[in-house]
């Protein structure tokens, strides 16, 4: 097998997002295991590295050596974000709290930790959702810590690991997207996360910050994108003539009592990514993984966002398609961690952990500034057919005073 730069095992890979910033860190996949179909294919089509398709329980780290020609020990690092459901803030809404550990995917935390420990790489990278970490609610860490521990005796390891939640946007990724990272070498050495590289313009001016440039936008990421004429991006379902009537950088909130808009909903009673739309000079929201009809963040057209603009929004290389459905191009992109980010985090590790020579420059994947940023697009009235909606409405109650709250306790207290 040919490889280029430090060795790289990597789990629950997903379509690539970790492993291409790695790649453009100068980084070798070795091998990629992950149980979705399409994610695999995505993986198949546009790189070489060799792709196992199936359930990490069913996987033994031998295998996973042995295919990507490694002995343990000698592997330079293995990255991976199990997934994260039982700790993601989504799952908290919904229910006004989170089984976490008691969730059985949460034993994707030790699967990880298990080949952690047989291969016993001389660094290693965990990602997760940041509900991972939420003060009071942090078993999942905790129990990680605790595991890490437990490896360095059994194995003589010395892994210390640091941690820390990152915003994206802070790195250059034109995306409000945070993730906590887990990262710490086999000998010891203790890592230091790099300092944020890019500032809000509205909170630090150019007085103050100077030398930082500001976050890059949705423009910058996406403005000279020109949607395949095969891809239907379409906006479907009841809510769908409404959107035209928000502005830019707005969602349902905008027709709520508090908004500029009409009184049609009311204030936080729907997700923040209701009818959300972007905003050509700020960077996006955070891309959805499942979204229904009416979830954003949309194109400032009133439309669905491509599988291109979702691959820029997420700063993967642009040589690479992802493949299946929209849903299933969706919940690819929207699972991924930002390429950049996972580039940003690969020089540091080269340069911090594995004694290699520091790349010069800066990240390949960075987004290019475009100039200038067009004016917003007027929004359009709203149309009659949602106008029998104006009228006063109740703001939400509080975390788990919802409708939908209150009516899974009904449930629960009629069964």
């Amino acid at each position: 097998m040919g490889r280029r730069g430090p060795t790289v095992i990597s789990l629950f890979s997903g379509a690539g997002g970790l492993d291409y910033g790695f790649e453009a860190a100068g980084f070798s996949t070795c091998v990629a295991l992950e149980i979705d179909h399409d994610a695999c294919e995505t993986l198949r089509a546009n790189r070489s590295w060799p792709v196992i398709e199936r359930d990490i329980f069913e996987t033994s780290s031998e295998e996973l050596l042995a295919t990507g020609e490694l002995r343990a020990g000698e592997v330079d690092l293995l990255i991976g974000g199990p997934p994260c459901q039982p700790f993601s803030k989504s799952g908290y809404w919904a229910s006004g709290d989170s089984a976490r550990l008691n969730d059985p995917r949460s034993n994707t935390l030790s699967a990880y930790l298990r080949v952690l420990r047989d291969t016993l790489p001389r660094a290693f990278l965990l990602e997760n959702v940041t509900g991972l970490a939420f003060s009071g609610k942090d078993e999942g860490l905790r129990f990680l810590l605790s595991e890490i521990q437990t490896i360095n005796r059994a194995t003589g390891a010395n892994y210390r690991p640091t941690f820390k939640v990152l915003r994206a946007v802070e790195y250059g990724v034109p995306q409000q997207r945070e993730r906590v990272f887990v990262i710490a070498q086999r000998d010891g050495a203790e890592f230091r996360f790099p300092q944020a590289t890019h500032r809000d313009p509205e909170l630090e001016p150019d007085l103050f910050s100077a030398s930082r440039p500001v976050f890059r936008t949705a423009w910058d990421a996406i403005g000279d994108v020109v949607p395949a004429a095969a891809e239907d991006l379409r906006i479907r379902g009841k809510w769908a003539e409404l959107l035209p009537s928000i502005p830019e950088g707005q969602n349902y909130l905008w027709h709520t009592e508090r908004g500029g808009g009409l009184a049609l909903f009311g204030w936080r009673r729907r997700f923040w990514c209701f009818l959300l739309k972007l905003a050509k000079n700020r960077p996006s929201w955070t891309i959805q993984a499942q979204p229904g009809p009416a979830t954003g963040p949309f194109h400032w057209d009133n439309r669905r966002l491509s599988m291109r603009e979702l691959c820029r929004l997420q700063t993967f290389p642009d040589d690479v398609e992802v493949i299946g459905s929209y849903a299933a191009v969706h919940k690819q992109l929207g699972n991924a961690v930002p390429s950049l980010l996972a580039e940003v985090l690969g020089r540091e590790i080269r340069r911090q952990l594995l004694a290699a020579k520091p790349l010069p420059g800066e990240p390949k994947l960075m987004p290019p500034l475009r100039l200038p940023v067009p004016r917003p697009t007027r929004p359009k009235s709203v149309p009659d057919s949602y106008r029998t909606l104006e009228g006063k409405h109740s703001a939400h109650p509080g975390t788990g005073l919802g409708f939908g709250a209150l009516a899974r306790l009904e449930v629960a207290a009629a069964s």
